[in-house]
């Protein structure tokens, strides 16, 4: 059974990583990428400055489930998020 995660290469403040993904996170990226008018090379960069502890793979994927998640929050009517 093929894994339904991608490894990549990206160049991260001049220099090169591997970061191992599912798909929809990579899509995900390209998407927040585009909207922020950056690279996703500038956005993983971002991303990991910030990071506070763990890997990047996974500071990817609590970076974009936070994206969307804030996203669908603030286009819900009078909404609350369910904790």
């Amino acid at each position: 059974m093929k894994s339904p995660v991608v490894k990549r290469s990206i160049v991260v403040a001049g220099h090169k990583t591997s970061v191992s993904l599912e798909e929809a996170f990579w899509n995900g990226m390209k998407e927040i990428s585009g909207l922020r008018d950056m690279t996703l090379s500038e956005l993983v960069g971002e991303i990991d400055s910030n990071r506070q502890q763990g890997n990047l793979s996974s500071a990817i994927r609590l970076f974009v489930l936070d994206y969307f998640r804030s996203r669908a929050v603030s286009a819900a009517p009078d909404s609350k998020p369910q904790v």
